[in-house]
Protein backbone atom coordinates (compact mmCIF):
# COMPACT_ATOMS: atom_id res chain seq x y z
CA UNK A 1 0.00 0.00 0.00
CA UNK A 2 1.05 3.59 -0.56
CA UNK A 3 2.88 5.12 2.37
CA UNK A 4 4.24 8.64 2.71
CA UNK A 5 6.14 9.49 5.88
CA UNK A 6 7.29 13.04 6.51
CA UNK A 7 10.12 14.03 8.84
CA UNK A 8 12.32 16.99 9.64
CA UNK A 9 9.85 19.37 11.22
CA UNK A 10 10.55 21.23 14.42
CA UNK A 11 10.95 24.60 16.09
CA UNK A 12 13.09 27.21 14.38
CA UNK A 13 13.63 30.93 14.78
CA UNK A 14 12.50 33.41 12.19
CA UNK A 15 15.09 33.60 9.42
CA UNK A 16 16.23 30.05 10.02
CA UNK A 17 16.15 26.98 7.81
CA UNK A 18 14.73 23.46 7.90
CA UNK A 19 14.80 20.55 5.49
CA UNK A 20 11.77 18.30 5.32
CA UNK A 21 11.90 14.77 3.93
CA UNK A 22 9.17 12.43 2.75
CA UNK A 23 9.92 8.73 2.44
CA UNK A 24 7.65 7.07 -0.12
CA UNK A 25 6.80 3.39 -0.56
CA UNK A 26 4.17 1.18 -2.12
CA UNK A 27 4.23 2.74 -5.59
CA UNK A 28 6.66 3.57 -8.38
CA UNK A 29 7.90 6.84 -6.92
CA UNK A 30 9.81 7.87 -10.04
CA UNK A 31 6.64 7.75 -12.10
CA UNK A 32 4.67 10.40 -10.27
CA UNK A 33 4.64 14.11 -9.58
CA UNK A 34 4.92 14.93 -5.88
CA UNK A 35 3.76 17.84 -3.76
CA UNK A 36 4.11 19.63 -0.47
CA UNK A 37 0.94 21.06 1.06
CA UNK A 38 0.63 22.83 4.40
CA UNK A 39 -2.06 23.71 6.90
CA UNK A 40 -1.53 26.57 9.32
CA UNK A 41 -3.29 26.48 12.70
CA UNK A 42 -6.98 27.20 12.23
CA UNK A 43 -6.68 27.58 8.46
CA UNK A 44 -7.33 25.51 5.35
CA UNK A 45 -4.93 23.56 3.20
CA UNK A 46 -2.44 25.54 1.12
CA UNK A 47 -0.52 24.01 -1.76
CA UNK A 48 3.17 24.89 -1.40
CA UNK A 49 5.17 23.21 -4.15
CA UNK A 50 5.21 20.47 -6.77
CA UNK A 51 7.86 18.61 -8.73
CA UNK A 52 7.49 16.50 -11.84
CA UNK A 53 8.40 12.83 -11.94
CA UNK A 54 11.93 13.33 -13.21
CA UNK A 55 12.67 16.29 -10.97
CA UNK A 56 13.43 18.65 -13.82
CA UNK A 57 10.44 20.93 -13.33
CA UNK A 58 9.41 22.58 -10.08
CA UNK A 59 6.53 24.82 -9.09
CA UNK A 60 5.92 27.06 -6.08
CA UNK A 61 3.21 29.14 -4.51
CA UNK A 62 3.89 32.86 -4.47
CA UNK A 63 4.12 32.76 -0.69
CA UNK A 64 7.25 30.56 -0.72
CA UNK A 65 8.84 31.30 -4.08
CA UNK A 66 12.49 32.24 -3.69
CA UNK A 67 12.69 30.82 -0.15
CA UNK A 68 11.74 27.15 -0.51
CA UNK A 69 13.20 24.54 -2.82
CA UNK A 70 11.62 21.19 -3.67
CA UNK A 71 13.71 18.25 -4.85
CA UNK A 72 13.58 14.49 -5.09
CA UNK A 73 15.89 11.50 -5.11
CA UNK A 74 14.20 8.80 -7.16
CA UNK A 75 16.90 6.27 -6.25
CA UNK A 76 15.99 6.72 -2.58
CA UNK A 77 12.22 7.19 -3.09
CA UNK A 78 12.45 10.42 -1.14
CA UNK A 79 11.01 13.90 -1.59
CA UNK A 80 12.56 16.97 0.04
CA UNK A 81 11.62 20.54 0.86
CA UNK A 82 14.44 22.92 1.75
CA UNK A 83 12.97 25.88 3.60
CA UNK A 84 15.09 29.00 4.04
CA UNK A 85 14.37 32.47 5.44
CA UNK A 86 11.51 31.05 7.43
CA UNK A 87 8.82 33.39 8.72
CA UNK A 88 6.30 32.95 11.54
CA UNK A 89 3.56 32.69 8.90
CA UNK A 90 5.24 29.51 7.62
CA UNK A 91 4.16 27.79 10.84
CA UNK A 92 2.03 24.83 9.76
CA UNK A 93 1.75 21.11 9.45
CA UNK A 94 3.49 20.16 6.21
CA UNK A 95 2.14 17.23 4.21
CA UNK A 96 3.71 15.26 1.42
CA UNK A 97 1.17 14.26 -1.24
CA UNK A 98 1.37 12.03 -4.30
CA UNK A 99 0.23 13.73 -7.49
CA UNK A 100 -2.13 12.27 -10.05
CA UNK A 101 -2.95 13.39 -13.57
CA UNK A 102 -6.37 12.30 -14.83
CA UNK A 103 -7.60 13.49 -18.21
CA UNK A 104 -5.59 16.68 -18.07
CA UNK A 105 -6.59 17.53 -14.52
CA UNK A 106 -4.16 17.37 -11.63
CA UNK A 107 -4.88 16.30 -8.09
CA UNK A 108 -3.38 14.51 -5.11
CA UNK A 109 -4.53 11.04 -4.15
CA UNK A 110 -2.37 9.98 -1.20
CA UNK A 111 -1.14 12.03 1.73
CA UNK A 112 1.24 11.53 4.60
CA UNK A 113 0.36 12.30 8.21
CA UNK A 114 2.38 15.50 8.22
CA UNK A 115 5.22 17.08 10.15
CA UNK A 116 4.85 20.22 12.24
CA UNK A 117 7.00 23.26 11.53
CA UNK A 118 6.91 26.07 14.07
CA UNK A 119 8.67 29.35 13.36
CA UNK A 120 9.15 31.65 16.33
CA UNK A 121 9.46 35.41 15.96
Amino acid sequence: QVQLVESGGGLVQSGGSLRLSCAASGFTFSGYWMNWVRQAPGKGLEWVSAINSGGGSTYYSDSVKGRFSISRDNAKNTLYLQMNSLKPEDTAVYYCAKGLWVGGSYGMDYWGKGTLVTVSS
